[in-house]
């Protein structure tokens, strides 16, 4: 990752940050987010019996795959905004889980500047647009619309 000052990186908005390297969804990943957040439903966790449904296998979370974010940024070629202090999440304005993420399959983000601007004084708010691509898929699992804040 590259760190750019904020008028470097506001040439980005409308434009392509990067993309994260492929990651892969694997089944202990997916059991360990049911335990944390208590979703034990079956399609994620018993692969016998997701595997009678229309799944053909247990698949991943839409929220794990939400939150993901922060690591498929951390591993991309995206540039970041110098001198970041603190960095906080704000929300979102859109999740969309479009395709289910069968366990065993890759991912990766693909992150793209919808907005920068200075919010208050040294505090920056920066909307990302993060599209969660699989491997060989045409559709991607999901898109987004991430807020953060950034003090510097």
């Amino acid at each position: 990752m590259q760190d750019l000052s904020v008028e470097e990186i506001r040439k980005y908005i409308g434009r392509d940050l990067g993309r994260s390297d492929w990651f892969v969804i694997d089944q202990a990943r997916v059991d360990a987010f049911a335990e944390v957040t208590g979703d034990f439903q079956f399609v994620h966790v018993d692969p016998a019996r997701a595997a009678q449904t229309p799944m053909g296998g247990t698949i991943a979370h839409g929220f794990l795959l939400l939150s993901l974010f922060p690591l498929l940024v951390e591993r991309s070629d995206c540039p970041v905004l110098a001198g970041i202090r603190l960095g906080l999440n704000y929300g979102s304005d859109k999740v969309r889980f479009l395709s289910p993420v069968r366990v065993g399959k890759r991912v990766r983000g693909h992150f793209t500047l919808e907005q920068l601007f200075e919010k208050r004084p040294g505090q920056w708010q920066l909307t990302t647009g993060y599209t969660l691509e699989i491997e060989g898929e045409e559709k991607p699992a999901l898109i987004a619309s991430w807020t953060a804040l950034y003090y510097l």
